[in-house]
């Protein structure tokens, strides 16, 4: 697997990470289309989103982070296709993600994860944040974590 970092200005890309997330959101967890694309998939150049691709080229997985101040970014959007799941494409993808964050200069990172999604998190070093919220219907856990 491979993932490639690009950003609004790559239609082709963001067409595919769009796709992906609709699958995933969309269709399986019944996300309103009009929740899940948002001003940084229309507006936000500055937002750093990424595609994963299979050993084939075919596109598995998504996922962004956003600035949030100067020394902070927003992670989210994580998605991986339900026939890939737990082989390793949403590890990667959050790796890559937290070490371009790293090498722009922001010191920490912060997600709203699906409770589900949680321990997924806190294996990779991130801790809770604050109490549960809703979001689109599905309950999230803040989490943060330092980029030092």
């Amino acid at each position: 697997m491979t993932v490639e970092l690009f950003s609004i200005r790559d239609e082709h890309r963001l067409r595919a990470a769009l796709a992906i997330r609709s699958r995933v959101f969309v269709d399986e967890q019944g996300v309103p289309l009009e929740e899940e694309i948002d001003e940084h998939d229309r507006m936000d150049t500055e937002a750093v989103h990424a595609l994963v691709r299979d050993d084939g080229g075919v596109p598995v997985g998504t996922g962004r982070y956003y600035r949030l101040d100067a020394r902070s970014v927003q992670v989210g959007r994580m998605a991986v296709d339900a026939g890939v799941r737990r082989r390793g494409a949403g590890a990667l993808l959050l790796a890559a993600l937290l070490d371009n964050a790293r090498a722009e200069g922001f010191a920490q990172v912060r997600l709203d994860a699906q409770v589900h999604a949680r321990g997924f998190y806190l294996r990779a070093g991130f801790m809770d944040d604050g109490a549960a919220l809703w979001d689109a219907g599905i309950l999230h856990q803040p989490m943060s974590k330092a980029l030092a």
